[in-house]
């Protein structure tokens, strides 16, 4: 019999638009992607040289559990730096990506019953790790007119004894808007551990992000390199925990996945040590995407009160076009050859909007706006 927990767990619906796209364009069909947050540049090229030059070098071994300490050391350089914040190397553990950083963070400190308060909308694959590992999410909304952002009194109502951790992701996924500084601060002083995704850090077009661990150590960090440094296929994260969480989080990784590949680790050195010149060129690049999708969903009358500063997603209202978000996504995959991801993969809250991700060229942008005119028109007259 296969086991409860793998039968019930949603889809990830993105994953099954980009896979639905692959289908249709193995008919020779062009489609245009705008459903997956995956950057379109390739790595810069300082990374790709210091990942063959480790495999050369004979670094394709397994390393310590918690990661090679060179790159730990670069790590709590990068947030000394840019957040004034004091990390010890022997706080960091270093994975491969952050989902997989997700579950040993979970697996580490919930308890069947144990929730985990969740904003709504928020990135679709929280609640299934929360109830994966026999957990139990607690949603907060959070409203388009506010920018999306927490409200600190509706997470206070939500928390119960029962409450273990508050997720933050701020630049946020789907919304692409910021968590600001007073409502972060306050958040931190709730009393739960705060779980802070950070991995959007470094995307941020207008205003400024912050790291949970400017304002309490009593705090998990998730990040990474997928997005920053366009290297998704590289999978490569890391956890900064509090001391008392490093040495179980450590043995459950010890045991399950033993250690991030060597290569990769050298890899992200290079990456925070040599290509901000390439951040600074991919970062321009994607505001110009970003005012150009704005601009384009505007016009075809799809809702953004609150423009989305960071990460390179935008949220858009579609409620006046169809209630179903799922049935709209696919729906315009197949009749405009177009892959959008529909609210409903984030959350009730998110029913009837849809997720455009702007990680792909401003000409492809364009073209795919172009596609989805055309295809209102015809279906709604507009």
């Amino acid at each position: 019999m296969i086991a409860a927990r793998a039968m019930q767990i949603p889809p990830f619906i993105v994953m099954d638009v980009m896979e639905k796209a692959a289908e249709i364009e193995r008919r020779g069909i062009d489609v245009v992607h705008m459903e997956v947050g995956e950057p379109d540049f390739d790595t810069p090229s300082c990374i790709v040289e210091a990942g063959c030059r480790a495999m050369k070098e004979g670094r394709t071994h397994y390393t310590h559990s918690m990661g090679v300490l060179q790159l730990r050391e670069a790590i709590c350089e990068h947030y000394h730096e840019r957040y004034g914040v004091e990390v010890s190397p022997e706080r960091v553990i270093v994975t491969a990506g952050t989902s997989p950083g997700l579950f040993l963070v979970f697996s580490a400190l919930l308890e069947p019953g144990d929730e985990v308060v969740l904003s709504d909308p928020h990135y679709a694959c929280y609640p299934h790790f929360v109830r994966f590992l026999q957990g139990r999410p607690r949603f907060v909304e959070v409203e388009e007119r506010d920018g999306f952002q927490y409200k600190v009194d509706r997470i206070r109502e939500a928390l119960s004894a029962a409450t273990k951790a508050i997720v933050i992701n701020s630049p946020s996924n789907p919304t692409g808007n910021l968590l600001d500084a007073d409502r972060m601060a306050a958040i931190a002083g709730m009393g739960p551990m705060v779980i802070s995704d950070e991995i959007y850090h470094g995307l941020v077009y207008a205003g400024e992000e912050h790291s949970i661990l400017e304002f309490t150590d009593r705090a998990v960090v998730l990040n990474g390199f997928s997005k920053l440094y366009a290297m998704t296929g590289w999978r490569l994260g890391y956890l900064i925990l509090p001391e008392e969480l490093v040495r179980p989080i450590q043995k459950i990784h010890q045991n399950f996945f033993i250690s991030a590949n060597d290569f990769v680790q050298w890899a992200g050195v290079a990456a925070l040590r040599e290509a901000h010149e390439d951040v600074q060129r991919m970062r321009s690049i994607y505001n110009e995407r970003r005012i150009t999708m704005i601009q384009g969903l505007r016009r075809l009358g799809f809702g953004i009160t609150v423009e989305p500063t960071g990460a390179f997603y935008v949220l858009a209202n579609a409620r006046h076009y169809c209630q179903e978000s799922y049935a709209l996504a696919f729906d315009i995959l197949e009749n405009a050859h177009v892959g959008v991801a529909p609210g409903i993969d984030f959350g009730r809250n998110a029913e009837g909007y849809l997720r455009f991700s702007y990680a792909t060229s401003k000409e492809r942008i364009e073209e795919g706006l172009d596609r989805i005119g055309r295809y209102l028109a015809r279906r709604f007259g507009r």
